[in-house]
C-alpha cells in the first residue's frame, strides 16, 4: 500500500489543506457523524457493489473511494485486487469502514479527510470513486476540482449521485422544506444533472459517460418504521428532526411517511423502495 500512502500530504496536495476546517465543513461533519450511517448504508450494498463491478477495476489499479462511508464502495472495490484508499469526513464511519475491511482481511488505506481538500499528491489515482458521497459536499466547485485533481491523465472519475426526481431526491426536498439549508449552499441534487456535471467536470475530461440507474432500498418493516429508522440513524433526517418544533417535526414526518407510502412497491407489510441516481463515468485529460 505504500503507492498511496507516499502520497497521502505530498508536495501536490491541495492548496490550502492544512487550514483550520471552516463552518460549511464543520457543520458537513457534525450531520454525519450524527446517527448510524453504517445502519443506512447496509440498505444498498448489493447496487454498491454492482457498480464496483460495471468498473472492471484491475488488480493493483490505484482506486481512491472520497466520502467513502463505512466502505460500500471501498470493500468491494479491494476485493477485485486493486489498492485502494478511502476518505471521509467522519471519524465514526472510518472506523466502521476500517473494521469491515479488517474484518475481511482487506488491505484498505482509510483516513478522515475533507473531499474539497483532499491530502493526496496531483494525479495519484487511476479510478476516483464516489457513491452519494462527493455531491454532499457544500462546495461542489472544490469538490470537482480535487477529484479532477488526484486522478492521472486518463484515468476515469466515477459518481453515483441522486436525481432531483428520484426517490431519494424528493426525499432530500421534502427535507429542506422544513429546514432550508444554509444560505449560498447549492442542492447536492444538481449532481443528479447531467447539465451540473459537465459543468463541473467537462473542462478537465475528454469524454463524460451517463446513465440513469436504479438502486433499491428493502426493509423488514412498513414504511412508518423506516421513517423513524431514517429519523435515528441518517444524518440528515436526524439533524433535520432536531431543529425543528413539535409541529415542524410533526409535519415532516408526515411528509415522509406519505413517501416512503406512495412509493413502496411490497404488499406484505414490508418496505420496498426504488429510488434514481445518475451514474456517471468521466475520463480526465
Amino acid at each position: 500500500m505504500t503507492s498511496i500512502t507516499q502520497h497521502i500530504a505530498g508536495s501536490g496536495h491541495a492548496p490550502d489543506a492544512d487550514l483550520e476546517p471552516d463552518l460549511l465543513t464543520e457543520r458537513a461533519r457534525v450531520t454525519w457523524t450524527s446517527g448510524d450511517f453504517g445502519r443506512i448504508a447496509k440498505g444498498y450494498q448489493r447496487g454498491a457493489a454492482e457498480f464496483i463491478e460495471r468498473l472492471r477495476l484491475l488488480p493493483g489499479e490505484p482506486v481512491l473511494d472520497v466520502a467513502c462511508g463505512t466502505g460500500n464502495l471501498t470493500l468491494p472495490a479491494a476485493r477485485t485486487g486493486a489498492t485502494v484508499a478511502g476518505v471521509d469526513i467522519a471519524p465514526n464511519l472510518i472506523a466502521q469502514a476500517q473494521a469491515n475491511a479488517s474484518g475481511e482481511g482487506l488491505p484498505v488505506v482509510f483516513e478522515v479527510g475533507d473531499a474539497e481538500r483532499l491530502r493526496y499528491a496531483d494525479a495519484t489515482f487511476r479510478t476516483v470513486v464516489t457513491m452519494f458521497g462527493a455531491m454532499f459536499a457544500p462546495r461542489p466547485e472544490r469538490a470537482a476540482a480535487e477529484l479532477l485533481r488526484v486522478t492521472r491523465p486518463r484515468g476515469r472519475i466515477a459518481m453515483a449521485n441522486w436525481t432531483p426526481t428520484g426517490f431519494v431526491g424528493e426525499m432530500l426536498k421534502a427535507t429542506v422544506r422544513f429546514v432550508p439549508s444554509p444560505g449560498g449552499v447549492p442542492s447536492p441534487l444538481l449532481w443528479g444533472t447531467e447539465e451540473a456535471v459537465r459543468e463541473r467536470l467537462g473542462g478537465g475530461c475528454t469524454s463524460i459517460a451517463f446513465e440513469r440507474r436504479l438502486i433499491t432500498f428493502e426493509y423488514p418493516f412498513g414504511p412508518a418504521e423506516v421513517v423513524e429508522y431514517f429519523r435515528l440513524w441518517y444524518g440528515p433526517t436526524l439533524r433535520a428532526f432536531a431543529a425543528l418544533d413539535e409541529a415542524g417535526r410533526d409535519g415532516l414526518r408526515a411528509e415522509l411517511e406519505r413517501l416512503w407510502t406512495d412509493r413502496n412497491e411490497a404488499t406484505d407489510g414490508t418496505t420496498l423502495v426504488r429510488s434514481e441516481y445518475l451514474e456517471v463515468v468521466a475520463v480526465v485529460r
